[in-house]
């Protein structure tokens, strides 16, 4: 293993801009702003902003400021970043994020979970954080073979808490997060003392007449399935194809991945009104100057290629938590959670999405740290 620092190259920036500055922009129906997708008049203004007023080299530093480790593992060079505690007793706790983020989901919330005393919590309550880059994503290698769905990545990222020197820990995650950590249960179950969810796949069950909550969830379901999925159909059967548009494009890119922070976030419409300009370009920008998005969503493509595009197929007998947001993408009831996992802890809040660690870090990290409390020991 190898301490690592984030170095974009300056001419990659170049490139950036200049190619922002190319960009053959369509035309949009008057007025339609976000009805057939990405308002383009939005996304152009917000481009210009990137191409002359966005400074990569402050997010660089905010992201060198934790520690990071790139390091071997499965054949690959996983980075992740690694900020101990400096209470020694302190709980390992793995943050695995998912698509359209990178590492930098959780920038909000390493401080908080690891130095608790500076913000508003207990010593006790302290954890050694572990946010693993997923293979192919951001400063994490892409595999270069079929067949690294979730269950593998969970594997690997088991086999990297190891290489770290932890035993017991914990894990936390939503969206893919949320499928890799129940395997990373799974794979370990004498390792991993307990799962924090803030995403919760689910089944509706088979074995009793629906209930009104049921049929609710169906409906809702059924909506999400209609009119919420299209990306994720394109991205799990043909990867390759949009990679080549994505990876050319950073104005398209822009407009793949920010329309998901609008629509899964709770914003009312209006994205700025919970993600600053800087922190969606963050976003954005951090899948480009990695060349990392035709990588990133193969994982779609080889997961629901496996089957695992959903629960885990076994229970996992881990005493889970789940904080519920409710704008997130679909949120099933309790009682289709407890089909698949044993929920010791079950919290909804009043407010946020999808992106619980960046639009509501103070309930995030209280929650995680009530949810640990009976397990550290």
């Amino acid at each position: 293993m190898a301490a690592f620092r984030i170095e974009v190259a300056e001419q990659v920036l170049d490139d950036l801009r200049e190619r922002l500055a190319r960009t053959r922009w369509p035309a949009m129906i008057p007025g339609s702003g976000w009805a057939y997708g990405t308002d383009t008049d939005y996304l152009r203004e917000l481009c210009t902003h990137w191409r002359e007023d966005y400074d990569w080299r402050e997010a660089e530093a905010l992201l060198n400021g934790f520690d990071q480790e790139r390091i071997e593992v499965d054949g690959l060079a996983l980075h992740c970043i690694h900020q101990r505690s400096p209470h020694e007793n302190a709980l390992p706790l793995v943050l695995t994020h998912g698509w359209p983020d990178t590492v930098w989901l959780f920038h909000r919330i390493i401080g908080p979970l690891t130095r608790p005393g500076e913000h508003g919590g207990e010593a006790a309550d302290a954890f050694h954080v572990i946010c693993p880059s997923v293979p192919g994503y951001g400063w994490s290698e892409a595999p270069a073979e079929p067949g690294w769905h979730v269950r593998r990545v969970a594997e690997t990222q088991t086999a990297l808490v190891r290489k770290l020197g932890y035993r017991r820990y914990g894990v936390q995650g939503g969206d893919w997060g949320a499928l890799i950590s129940p395997w990373m249960a799974l794979a370990d179950p004498d390792g991993v003392c307990g799962m924090h969810l803030n995403m919760v796949p689910a089944a509706p069950p088979r074995d009793r007449e629906p209930t009104e909550e049921d049929l609710a969830a169906l409906k809702k379901g059924r909506e999400h399935q209609r009119s919420g999925m299209g990306y994720a159909q394109i991205q799990g059967t043909r990867p390759q194809t949009l990679g080549v548009a994505l990876n050319d494009s950073p104005a398209g890119l822009a407009a793949w991945m920010l329309e998901k922070y609008r629509e899964w976030s709770d914003c009312g419409g209006d994205v700025e009104s919970v993600f600053s300009r800087e922190v969606l370009l963050t976003a954005v920008t951090a899948y480009w100057v990695t060349g990392s998005i035709t990588s990133s969503i193969r994982l779609y493509y080889e997961s629901m290629r496996a089957g695992l595009f959903g629960p885990p197929t076994d229970y996992v007998a881990t005493p889970t938590g789940v904080a519920v947001f409710p704008r997130e993408i679909f949120s099933p009831p309790r009682g289709w959670a407890e089909q698949h996992y044993h929920i010791t802890r079950w919290t909804e809040y009043p407010a946020g999405g999808h992106f619980a660690a960046l639009e509501r870090p103070d309930e995030l990290v209280a929650d995680i740290r009530a949810f640990f409390r009976g397990l550290r020991h």
